[in-house]
């Protein structure tokens, strides 16, 4: 294929773009800290159960790569440099990624902190030429931002998100090779790679799937076609079977939404030395409980549903949810309800990660908020803790609250904090996907 002016695409031959930052964790860690140009460098949990979450080109000559554990990572490559992460930085340049597209088109669908879909078709009257909005938009987050893309452009979101991938740099033997920075998927390349590429490649299609599939005998694309969708089905699900018979033709009609909602939010941690028993499990469930509450009053959202995760020593997975006949936006509420769910599993066997979600939500202008209720997990003593105090109380613990939430983005986290907040060094508000957002640093100490 070549993106040769006389080849250009119009709008309506490629109305969807994909943007995809190189590396983006790590990138943004080189940008702060000149000195890591060059060397192999990963962003991640450094202790025994960390995992690997972004690695520049340097890393990955050697066979490092997202998702891996980060002992693996060390063996492969013994001088790679493993960062812990800091999402504040991440989200800062990811909104500034995301103002830059924006100029472009409105209509915008972010996919994580550094990739996102475009609908161009809202561009057509002012005679936009897709293939040179896609170059300028990788100069401008070049230029701009001091990071590297990889930009796909094609009919649809299934070849747009294949050409941003097959646009950036690989490792070939140990060497990066540069990628071609923008790639426009024509009709003849679609059929080409329809017929070239392996199952692991389409949306959606996991290690596990990839190995369902494997065991169907069905290891490339063009394989799907010659199999019956309700034969798939009974091996992966209707709807996951009519997806991918759907993309082994090449179809796609999904559209990019604008503003969508996410549909829970948590915070998980895995720690160096496992919990023991419901009394440390309780200590971690209250500072989770914090770092959900600030979040959802961030975005202005009660949530109907906590949901708790414990993974076990021995990787087995237990959760526990509960909804409410009504939405909390509080800490205090939401460690109650985290801890009845608590006490309704067996904790016998040590406990690695911890992880406290909420969902089910409500804007919080919509509905009054009820810190008083009862539910019906746990024990009767779990029961009887989470009945909170009388409705002033409450609401003299509501005003509290969100005054120190208002002292907070005028000051900053550490300007104003409760008891629980105070640590050695001062006030230590925690934040979602905080210091060990990818499993512990340090194998010696709890994180």
């Amino acid at each position: 294929m070549s993106n040769l002016p006389s080849e250009a695409p119009t709008v309506d031959e490629a109305p969807i773009l994909h943007v995809d930052l190189d590396a983006f964790f790590a990138s943004v860690e080189i940008l702060d800290d000149p000195s890591l140009v060059g060397r192999p460098v990963a962003v991640g949990g450094a202790g025994e159960r960390g995992v690997i979450a972004s690695a520049t080109y340097e890393a990955r000559r050697y066979g490092v790569r997202s998702g891996m554990a980060s002992v693996v990572a060390r063996r492969r490559c013994p001088t790679l440099v493993i960062l812990p992460g800091r999402f504040e930085r991440y989200e800062e340049y990811s909104r500034r990624f995301r103002a830059i597209v924006t100029d472009l088109t409105p209509t915008i669908e972010p996919i994580g902190l550094d990739e996102l879909f475009a609908d161009l078709r809202g561009l057509r009257r002012l005679g936009v030429k897709p293939l040179d909005a896609a170059w300028e938009l990788r100069r401008r987050i070049e230029d701009e931002l001091r990071l590297a893309c990889g930009v796909g452009l094609a009919r649809n979101k299934l070849f747009a998100k294949l050409a941003s991938k097959r646009s950036k740099p690989t490792v070939v033997e140990g060497r990066v090779r540069a990628g071609e920075g923008v790639v426009w998927v024509s009709a003849p390349m679609e059929r080409a790679w329809l017929a070239e590429l392996p199952v692991s490649a389409l949306w959606g299609v996991g290690p596990a799937t990839t190995a369902k599939l494997a065991r169907l005998g069905l290891r490339w694309v063009r394989d799907l076609n010659a199999v019956d969708e309700a034969t798939l089905g009974a091996h992966l699900g209707p709807a996951m079977a009519a997806t991918l018979v759907a993309y082994a033709r090449g179809d796609d009609r999904r559209e990019v939404v604008v503003d969508r909602e996410a549909k829970s939010l948590g915070h998980d941690q895995t720690f160096a030395q496992s919990l023991r028993g419901l009394d440390e499990l309780r200590n971690v469930l209250r500072g989770h409980a914090g770092i959900v509450a600030r979040a959802l009053r961030a975005q202005h959202q009660l949530a109907r549903t906590i949901s708790l995760i414990v993974r076990f020593d021995d990787l087995a997975s237990v959760s526990r949810s509960q909804t409410l006949s009504f939405g909390v936006d509080d800490a205090v509420a939401i460690e109650a309800v985290g801890l009845a769910l608590a006490e309704s599993i067996d904790l016998r066997q040590s406990v690695r990660l911890v992880g406290l979600y909420a969902s089910s939500f409500v804007e919080r202008s919509d509905v009054e908020l009820q810190l008083s209720f009862a539910f019906d997990a746990g024990t009767e003593d779990a029961l009887e803790r989470a009945r909170l105090t009388s409705r002033s109380r409450q609401a003299n613990y509501e005003a509290l609250r969100d005054a120190i939430d208002d002292v907070r983005q005028r000051f900053g986290r550490s300007a104003l904090g409760t008891l629980a907040d105070l640590g050695d060094d001062g006030v230590d508000v925690a934040v979602q996907r905080g210091r060990a957002a990818f499993g512990p640093n340090d194998d010696t100490a709890q994180i």
